[in-house]
């Protein structure tokens, strides 16, 4: 029987189970946004994943929406992200960069008072920023001008390019939770007209064209990309959510990516519909699936042909070796939710490990 534990073949790489670690905001990186020592180690502690999702990561300088989270695009960047790269594979471990812009979300005082850009001039307003003068709202973003999206399209390119010179395996396209390329996505963030606006066929532009791109770089079968269809976090919404997977699904089967990592439901608990279906029938490659599963229900949807793997986001957090906990049916570390963005070791790279904690028992 296919379970979690089984190996899975993404492109011409073969993972050793299928317990993904979603990507996790930590705000670890330093001031210029560069992955730091401990980060490595943070990540090398959990390199049995079948394959590592690394964090929300700037492709383009400017754009910050968490205030410490890391980038690509300098050569610092790169550095301290080829650390991390060579402490996972020094572990036997495997791990894709998802690359990012946070479009609306992104905060004048995060981006020495730039401006945040958008689809259309749109505020968020269900959520609130931290920023280093505590928390703030949003504010009303600067709609892109057609002219200059060819720029936001060689931006994740070149962070692409990055991310292999950094040695990571493959990148995930952030297409999810109300950032710039969801935005451009869903319909209550966009409004415009011509080519990016308007019916989903338009709406969908950007989002294929900036996996077409990065593609170019990495191969498509070492290319993934992440989609929320029902999250309302950061003011989102649409219509038709399983009309928007069904035809993303089907544009990505001509593309043969590494994987569609989906979000099957809403953070706010808003919007609800059965995606992870719609996107089983339309998709034909890896399906990943997301958001609250256990291991039981885990092993089930794979057994059951749902889904091909399971992306574990808060326990991976707090449990290192979640697949030997899961695989032995342990108790999990509970998370503490305290230290999910602070910029400490506390709540980061001291949670114990399985052997660690029978010892301390």
């Amino acid at each position: 029987m296919t379970d979690l534990f089984s190996p899975i073949t993404l492109g011409n790489t073969e993972l050793p189970n299928r317990i993904f670690m979603a990507p996790l905001t930590r705000c670890r990186a330093d001031a210029d946004h560069v992955p730091t020592d401990m980060m490595a180690t943070y990540y090398a502690q959990r390199a049995s994943a079948g394959l590592i999702i690394a964090e929300a990561t700037m492709a383009m300088e400017g754009n910050s929406a968490f205030w410490r989270e890391p980038g690509i695009y300098s050569e610092a960047q790169i550095a301290g992200w080829k650390k991390v790269t060579d402490a996972v594979h020094a572990k036997g471990g495997h791990i894709y960069l998802q690359i990012w812009h946070g479009g609306r979300a992104c905060h004048p005082l995060l981006n020495d008072g730039k401006d945040p850009v958008a689809p259309s001039a749109i505020a968020i307003t269900s959520d609130d920023v931290h920023t280093p003068e505590g928390k703030k709202d949003y504010t009303t973003p600067r709609a892109l001008r057609d002219d200059e999206i060819p720029g936001i399209i060689e931006g994740f390119r070149k962070a692409a390019e990055n991310a292999k010179r950094a040695g990571f395996d493959g990148v995930e396209v952030h297409g999810a939770n109300g950032y710039l390329l969801d935005e451009f996505l869903r319909e209550s963030a966009n409004h415009r007209e011509g080519p990016y606006g308007g019916p989903l066929e338009n709406r969908a532009r950007l989002l294929l064209e900036v996996i077409d791109a990065v593609s170019e770089v990495f191969g498509s079968e070492r290319v993934g990309v992440r989609l929320s269809p029902l999250n309302s976090f950061n003011s989102m919404e649409d219509s038709d959510p399983v009309g928007l997977v069904t035809y993303l699904g089907e544009q990505f089967n001509a593309r043969n990516l590494a994987f569609l990592h989906l979000m099957r439901s809403d953070f706010h608990g808003k919007q609800k519909a059965d995606v992870v279906s719609a996107a089983r029938a339309a998709y034909r490659g890896t399906l990943v699936v997301n958001m609250g599963y256990t291991g039981e229900e885990g092993n089930a949807v794979i057994a059951d042909g749902k889904a091909d793997a399971v992306a574990f986001g808060v326990p991976f957090l707090a449990n290192p070796d979640l697949p030997a906990r899961l695989k032995a049916g342990a108790p999990l570390n509970e998370p503490d939710t305290s230290t999910f963005y602070s910029q400490g070791a506390e709540g980061y790279v001291d949670y114990p490990a399985l052997e660690t904690a029978d010892a301390e028992s």
